[in-house]
C-alpha cells in the first residue's frame, strides 16, 4: 500500500459477493495506484465520502 494511503476497515457480504473497504488518502492518485494493482484481480468501484459533520455544517450555511 503507498504511503499516505490509510486502510480504514471492511466489510463482507454475507453471501462473499462483494466486500466494501474503506480508505483514507489525500492524495487520489496513491488510491488509483492502489487499484491498479490489484485490477486484475478483482473490480472496483470508488464511492468518495465525506464526514456528515463536514455535510451538515456546508447545508447550514447554505441555509443562513
Amino acid at each position: 500500500m503507498p504511503d499516505g494511503l490509510k486502510y480504514i476497515d471492511s466489510w463482507v457480504e454475507p453471501n462473499f459477493d462483494r466486500c466494501f473497504q474503506l480508505m483514507e488518502t489525500d492524495d487520489l492518485r496513491l488510491l488509483q495506484r492502489w487499484v491498479s494493482f490489484w485490477a486484475d484481480l478483482m473490480e472496483f468501484e470508488i464511492v468518495p465520502v465525506v464526514p456528515s459533520k463536514d455535510t451538515r455544517e456546508s447545508i447550514q450555511a447554505l441555509m443562513e
